[in-house]
């Protein structure tokens, strides 16, 4: 299909109009279409391994979640549908809810597992059930008695109580949306509805952020599910008392999520299910769509065409078309088991935004700068124990972490999504390599450098955040980050350590066309190195620097300088910021600027 032209005047930054949105639609729909079953009931796509849920289920997973871009696409444009995305889903919907053997005993290929036998088929029934919902007037009102009636049949398990005690909740929702929408079983549909919003509602940090679950997990789950299925929701039942509830939360939310995206489109690289990719755009339409947002119309075009391009332009295709699994392109560490073929197109929630009618000022609007280029800035998410840190001059966007983590059990191994102290739009963890983490504080003992584990916030503020966690029995590490335009001051006081035991600080993994990473001692630290790291998200050849310090005393304060710049020939890092330690736990910083912070590392924080 011949690619539109690009429109700088309408979008600087990225020459995208809807046009471009409506094109790359229909070449992901168009580029699934060689692998789907007879009937089109299973989108059986290629790839290096199956979930852990089965080939089957990675079959429904692929229909069901390019059935929700082609919902997209088609009531975007009013159900127009110039290439008959609507017709093979409908046909689809007929053989995968069919039994598993027809009226003459031939086995179907293409009839979906069961709720009953595959708990992934709830995640996918809430694509199904939002596809139906929006494209109804197309589809379901279309369709004959027997057929609607099976499908029913398979999305009326989904509001059962969840199994899986985090955002799975939400799908259980999604279904009852539609039932509701479509009339049937409307009360069992509401009890669900409370049932999964009473859940959630215990996961509330405030600030516009939720935990994914019990525990600490803040992550791009609060965009594209959290705030999206409650949010859009409320939307399309028209709840003014919903979405007077959550709107809100989803305006506060955007405040800090949009700082989060580069000035090369990247969102951040952090968290689980990193090949969604684009998916991040979906909350930041979502605001446009309900006007719960403070981002303009011409920003919010703006960072989702930068995210998509982002990574259309770095080979998130494959020469035939597909969504890989990874990042840019193929990359198995930012996988987890239930990642299969067909995951990756989790990223069709990027495209709600054709949702918004082609008049509508988010696409008839001028492009607006994103946060990350309207000037530097370091902004605290408390709630969530986050530290957001960009650049104008470069477009990058650092984030350092201090209170978030993986929900559930890692096996006393750090995950690397979560557990580093830093994170940024130019660089990738290092993963699988212990010896050689990137933004990590360790105690090497046994020759090998402890984990981090659990970090528990500390507090945060204007330009500072601090957490604690305990890399060993009878052993606190209190670490605190300071940041001021692209210099970031990393402290960490160490008690009840024995005397000499060692410690390193690593700091960016960068590839040798990637940014400039500095790394300087201040206090404690004798030794400085650097290692190769392999490869990260962000390709091959990667390298991190290293100090190296021994504890002495009861408490050890070690106090290093650390930058990321994509600017060229920068200035040395010891250039940026005067630092002054005080006995054993006060900092005094000065900034380029003559503005001073003072803080404490450890308890009483001040």
């Amino acid at each position: 299909m011949p690619a539109p032209s690009e429109n700088r005047e309408l979008s600087p930054y990225t020459g995208w109009t809807r046009a471009h949105w409506e094109a790359v639609a229909d070449e992901l729909l168009l580029a699934v279409r060689p692998y789907a079953s007879p009937h089109h009931g299973l989108v059986n796509l290629p790839g290096p391994r199956p979930s852990c849920s089965g080939p089957l289920s990675d079959g429904l997973e692929g229909y069901a979640r390019t059935f929700l871009l082609a919902a997209f696409r088609v009531a975007g444009a009013g159900g127009d549908d110039p290439h008959g995305h609507l017709a093979r889903y409908a046909e689809g919907l007929a053989s995968g809810t069919s039994d598993t053997y027809g009226t003459s005993g031939t086995y179907r290929t293409d009839a979906w597992p069961r709720i009953a036998d595959v708990p992934q088929a709830i995640v996918e029934s809430a694509s199904v059930a939002l596809s139906l919902r929006l494209t109804r007037p197309w589809l379901w009102d279309t369709l004959d008695e027997r057929t609607r009636q099976r499908a029913v049949d398979r999305l009326l398990p989904a509001l059962r109580p969840s199994p899986v005690d985090n955002n799975w909740w939400l799908f259980g929702l999604t279904v009852a949306g539609f039932l509701q929408d479509a009339g049937i079983e409307t009360d069992r549909a509401q009890r669900t509805i409370d049932r999964s919003l009473a859940r959630i509602e215990e996961w509330y940090a405030g600030d516009g952020w939720y935990s994914d679950g019990a525990g600490r997990s803040f992550d791009h789950y609060n965009g594209w599910a959290l705030h999206l299925y409650p949010v859009l929701h409320a939307h399309l039942a028209g709840d003014r008392e919903l979405l007077d509830r959550y709107g809100p939360r989803l305006r506060s939310h955007l405040d800090g999520f949009a700082r989060l995206f580069g000035a090369d489109g990247s969102p951040m690289p952090y968290g689980r299910s990193l090949t969604y990719r684009f998916a991040a755009a979906a909350a930041p339409w979502l605001g446009a769509l309900t006007g719960h947002t403070p981002l303009t119309p011409g920003a919010t075009r703006r960072l989702a065409s930068g995210a998509v391009r982002h990574f259309l332009d770095r080979g998130a295709t494959d020469g035939r078309g597909l969504l890989t699994l990874g990042w840019h392109g193929p990359y198995a560490p930012v996988l987890q088991s239930y990642s299969g073929p067909a995951s990756p197109y989790w990223a069709s929630k990027g495209f709600l935004g054709l949702l918004l009618p082609p008049g509508h000022p988010v696409w008839t609007d001028r492009e607006e700068p994103l946060p990350a280029e309207t000037g530097d800035a370091v902004t605290a998410i408390a709630p969530a124990g986050l530290l957001i840190q960009s650049t104008a001059a470069d477009g990058v966007v650092r984030l350092h972490n201090h209170g978030t983590g993986p929900a559930g059990d890692t096996g006393g191994e750090d995950d690397p999504c979560y557990a580093r102290f830093a994170y940024s739009t130019r660089t990738g963890p290092v993963t699988g390599q212990t010896e050689s983490d990137d933004n990590h504080f360790a105690l090497v003992v046994g020759g090998r450098p402890t984990s981090r584990g659990p970090a528990e916030p500390q507090g945060s503020g204007p330009g500072w955040a601090a957490s604690a966690h305990t890399p060993c029995p009878g052993v606190r590490v209190h670490s605190l980050t300071l940041a001021h335009g692209r210099a970031e001051v990393r402290a960490h006081l160490v008690v009840g350590a024995p005397d000499g035991t060692p410690v390193r600080q690593t700091g960016w993994a960068t590839t040798p066309d990637g940014p400039t990473a500095q790394l300087q001692p201040v206090h404690g630290y004798t030794v400085r190195t650097a290692s190769d790291t392999g490869s990260t998200l962000q390709g091959p050849g990667s390298r991190t620097a290293a100090l190296h310090g021994t504890t002495g005393g009861p408490e050890s304060l070690f106090v290093a300088l650390a930058s990321l710049t994509d600017e060229p020939d920068p200035a040395p890092v010891v250039s940026l910021a005067a630092v002054e330690v005080t006995g054993t736990r006060t900092l005094t910083v000065t900034w380029p600027d003559g503005t001073t912070s003072v803080r404490t590392c450890g308890p009483p924080w001040s």
